[in-house]
């Protein structure tokens, strides 16, 4: 295994946002220059998360319910710059975006969608059944063929079902290994957010060395807080015959079922 740094060294803020370091432990399978998107949509979460919201000290607060990451182009690590406003102000229903910046260019834009926080605790209805707890699943430390290093090792992999190199629908626990900022402990917001675009990865439908299926987007949608570090995964993939593919993915923590993940893919040979 490679020697494995915080996803981000913070490198301070001015008018144009907070700066930061991309390390190699950001960079993807497919490339070596390019991050993976897991770590920089957990970043740009973070950036959301420290907006304030508007609302009265005693008021119940919002409540993250839709994350959308549109992927504007290769994301280099290196020297990144994040930014977020409220874009769409309100008591109880909000939208806040976020974008983060490399070469003078923005290379992704986050939209958030946070909604008042009620009591809906007796009504609670059409949860995914669980999937068997990560007690039950093979921590796996090899690096298959053909998967670069960087993100890969900065994961720690707990395969229910399947694995990278097993084509199909897969089920797997995952947690971070190192910070996503230097010198700070994620959210459970941002724990799943680094999970959550590994879904095409877990669901792996072809083989890496021979093809991309790299998505454009991710969305993920919650109907309560997460919580806990290890975020299991239940994902399939679906390649059309047009170069076409989606990905999909039921989303677990230690409570239960607390969201979906969905992925517009772009399938064509390497």
């Amino acid at each position: 295994m490679t020697d494995l740094s915080p996803f981000y060294l913070p490198r301070g803020s001015d008018d144009d946002g907070e700066h930061f370091e991309a390390t190699f432990s950001t960079t993807g399978p497919w490339f070596s220059d390019a991050q993976h998107m897991g770590p920089p949509s957990a970043l740009l979460v973070r950036a959301l998360e420290r907006l304030d919201d508007g609302r009265a000290p005693d008021a119940p607060g919002l409540v993250t319910a839709r994350v959308t990451v549109e992927i504007l182009g290769k994301v280099p690590a290196g020297p990144v710059v994040v930014s977020a406003e409220v874009e769409r102000p309100g008591r109880s229903i909000q939208m806040a975006g976020a974008t983060m910046v490399a070469g003078g260019r923005p290379v992704l834009r986050a939209r958030s969608w946070r909604l008042a926080r009620e009591d809906t605790s007796s009504v609670t209805t059409g949860l995914a059944p669980d999937i068997p707890g990560p007690d039950t699943a093979t921590v796996r430390e090899e690096r298959p063929d053909g998967w670069l290093p960087g993100y890969v090792d900065a994961m720690e992999w707990a395969w229910v079902t399947g694995w990278l190199t097993e084509p199909g629908p897969g089920r797997a626990w995952i947690r971070q290994r190192v910070p996503l900022v230097d010198g700070e402990e994620p959210s459970p917001l941002q724990r799943l957010m680094a999970v959550a675009d590994s879904a095409n990865g877990i669901a792996a439908p072809l083989d890496v060395r021979s093809w991309f299926f790299l998505n454009t987007e991710l969305t993920v949608h919650l109907h309560r807080d997460p919580v806990g570090e290890r975020f299991g995964l239940d994902a399939a993939t679906v390649v059309g015959p047009s170069g076409l593919g989606t990905a999909s993915a039921e989303i677990h923590d230690r409570d239960g079922h607390v969201g979906r993940i969905s992925q517009a893919l772009t399938v064509r040979p390497r």
